[in-house]
């Protein structure tokens, strides 16, 4: 226990966590005064386990019982102190060694080669969990990225159809374009543009089961004959589109991968035509992806810098018409989807175990903390081949966004989902 409360009393200065070991003993840290978060240790290695490397260990030992978090609170409020105190100016953290940095530096290079038959696994390890078990926390839409909260106080299901409405406003569709949608999820972005401008759709995925519940979807709305769904890798895509969009597909092409993704996009959309990138993205330099992250949640994944994709767009005969940032949005999705995911703690744990229900838990709790505390936004970067595809000035975009946002009413969400 020595380690671990050598590291938690340097890191520890607003809150209070207080720390129960195996043995009884208990361990203060950070302001007494404040109201504490109690976390108990269950066997003996658990502090040890932990204290070798934090940001893996913390997760492993909450996912299989050796880190229980006391009620009132629970791994939310602890994930948010900890990283909280983490990312405060000035904050005491012992870097890894650099004999450790190195060998992690290279498992993430590695991990970063995303060739067809490696992406296409990577994409199927996180989203191929079955229907039920996303129905169970996302809006009604399935929307999986980013929600836009004009007001903080919006549900997320009016916060999923503003996002839409943010996205279509920067495409400035017509009826009749041909748009491509790459990593098109479960088809929601594709029909509701489909919905509102008539344009054709080709949305194409990795993830098996998104493929066929998005094509279903257009069955069922009597659209399947303008919106098609494919399970095709995007490289592999042919043709020339009007419109493309990409939302939360680039954190899984791979940094190496960047300029062949903006030189195959380039080559499919027509002269005139408008790419909308939608990312998350870091507020700093390159970087790496956590090992946690990449063991459990996102194999292949990568959050990259602006200058990464600014570099690979400008490589490959791009120009940029519009960046925007997006700051806090992701934080509140993201809670939102951590409080629907713990209401259903009984039908996760029945469909997968309780050990799948703590890490989706910790990965939605840690990546909340990224958006609030740390150095994670998201990126809106609208691509041309011409500069006169769009105004000169941007207020088409909010006047657009207000048009379409108020045409969609957004749904109740209850209990059942």
């Amino acid at each position: 226990m020595w380690l671990l409360s050598r590291m938690l009393s340097a890191l520890v200065r607003n809150g209070q966590l207080l720390v129960t070991d195996h043995d009884g003993k208990q361990y203060s840290f950070g302001d007494p005064a404040a109201d504490p978060v109690r976390i108990r240790l269950t066997d003996k290695g658990a502090a040890l386990h932990i204290a070798r490397d934090p940001r893996v260990g913390a997760g492993e030992a909450y996912m299989d019982g050796r880190l229980v978090v006391e009620p009132p609170h629970d791994i939310r409020d602890m994930v948010l102190l900890v990283m909280g105190n983490a990312n405060r100016p000035g904050a005491s953290v012992k870097p890894p060694s650099k004999a450790k940095r190195a060998v992690d530096w290279l498992a993430f290079k590695a991990d970063q080669v995303n060739l067809r038959a490696k992406a296409s696994k990577n994409v199927v390890h996180h989203y191929d969990l079955t229907r039920q078990f996303y129905e169970l926390f996302l809006d009604e839409d399935r929307q999986y990225t980013m929600a836009y909260y004009k007001d903080p106080a919006n549900t997320l299901e009016r916060a999923q159809i503003d996002k839409q409405a943010l996205i279509a406003a920067k495409l400035r569709l017509e009826p009749g374009m041909r748009l491509l949608d790459i990593g098109c999820g479960w088809g929601g972005l594709g029909l509701y543009l489909n919905r509102h401008f008539g344009c054709e759709v080709l949305g194409v995925s990795l993830a098996p089961d998104q493929v066929r519940f998005a094509n279903e979807r257009a069955e069922a709305a009597g659209v399947a004959d303008k919106v098609k769904f494919q399970l095709i890798d995007y490289r592999d895509v042919q043709g020339e589109f009007d419109r493309i969009t990409s939302v939360g597909m680039i954190e899984h092409v791979g940094a190496p991968h960047f300029g062949e993704y903006f030189a195959k996009t380039n080559e499919l959309l027509a002269d005139d035509g408008i790419m909308l990138t939608h990312t998350i993205g870091r507020t700093g330099p390159p970087g790496t992806t956590d090992k946690w992250t990449r063991k459990y949640i996102f194999p292949g994944g990568y959050i990259p810098a602006m200058s990464e994709l600014v570099s690979a767009l400008e490589r490959n005969r791009w120009e940029i018409a519009d960046i925007e940032v997006l700051r806090y949005h992701y934080a509140y999705t993201l809670a939102e989807w951590y409080r629907r995911t713990t209401l259903h703690e009984a039908e996760i744990t029945a469909l997968y175990d309780s050990r799948l229900f703590r890490m989706w838990q910790f990965y939605l709790a840690g990546a909340e903390q990224s958006f609030r505390h740390g150095g994670m936004v998201n990126f809106h970067i609208q691509s041309v081949k011409r500069r006169s595809a769009v105004p000169m000035t941007r207020d088409y975009i909010s006047a657009e966004a207000a048009r379409l946002s108020a045409l969609d009413q957004a749904p109740e969400w209850h209990l059942g989902g």
